[in-house]
């Protein structure tokens, strides 16, 4: 116990991951960062070809640089030498991205290791729900779900999505949610909220947020999104540690 000016302070647990679930993580956090960067390259070749007013077609096939040779601009001139050695850097750039995110999903279907085998077969259980698709699981899995939680509290602390209430006096005033947990979370966490109204429009959670939202303004539907996100990640931590499905929602069915 530790003490601060006389009065004790409460010490936390913190439980740490293995080794082997720590190193597991890094090829969601990989995987996110190379996406980034290739749509950083795409949109740079976009945007330099409409400068020209050419056509786009789809940057990231291996063969575009042969489709780009024979395309013209409204004047029927060829890109010019320096843009095109420009386009050339972006392309090869992009296409070594591409192939890591390749590697990355081959290393993904492969054997794990002893220590990431909870964690691949939690990713499957989300895989399961409609709505959830690979990226979505291993992110989720990875960076939240490979930890025990005790409670639905533990579970909207760590996203970050618990309120912060403040008082003073007679003044009582909620700040919003605390964003004090895992920042890649939480992001990960109010995007699938959105996708979740979408494709589980028959859950409890999305007539909650739909009846709540009626004839509301921008602001609370952002505001109840939140409010959303909270309650769906405590649903899935449920759902994988109990194996109950959220209430109303979809299973992905089965390929024959």
């Amino acid at each position: 116990m530790a003490y601060l000016r006389g009065e004790p302070r409460v010490v936390r647990i913190v439980r740490v991951p293995a080794p082997e679930q720590e190193d597991a993580r890094r090829a969601s956090r990989e995987r996110g960062r190379l996406v980034k960067e290739q749509t950083a390259h795409t949109s740079r070749i976009k945007a330099l070809l409409r400068l020209l007013g050419m056509a786009v077609g789809n940057p990231r096939r291996r063969d575009w640089l042969s489709w780009l040779a024979v395309q013209r601009d409204w004047q029927g001139q060829a890109v010019p030498p320096r843009m095109l050695s420009e386009i050339r850097h972006e392309h090869a750039r992009l296409m070594l991205v591409r192939e890591r995110l390749e590697a990355l999903a081959q290393q993904a279907s492969a054997d794990p290791t002893p220590g990431a085998a909870q964690m691949t077969e939690r990713s499957e259980l989300l895989l399961r729900l409609k709505c959830l698709g690979p990226a979505f699981a291993t992110t989720l899995t990875n960076e939240v779900f490979y930890k025990d939680f005790r409670n639905r509290r533990e579970v909207g602390s760590y996203f970050g999505l618990t309120p912060s209430p403040w008082q003073s006096g007679g003044v009582d005033r909620d700040q919003g949610i605390s964003k004090a947990g895992n920042p890649r979370a939480r992001c990960a966490a109010i995007e699938l909220a959105w996708l979740w109204l979408r494709h589980q429009p028959d859950s409890k959670l999305t007539q909650e947020y739909r009846r709540r939202t009626l004839n509301a303004g921008k602001r609370i539907k952002r505001v109840a999104i939140v409010a959303l996100a909270r309650k769906l990640v405590v649903a899935l931590w449920r759902y994988l540690t109990t194996g109950l499905v959220p209430d109303g929602a979809r299973l992905k069915t089965a390929k024959a």
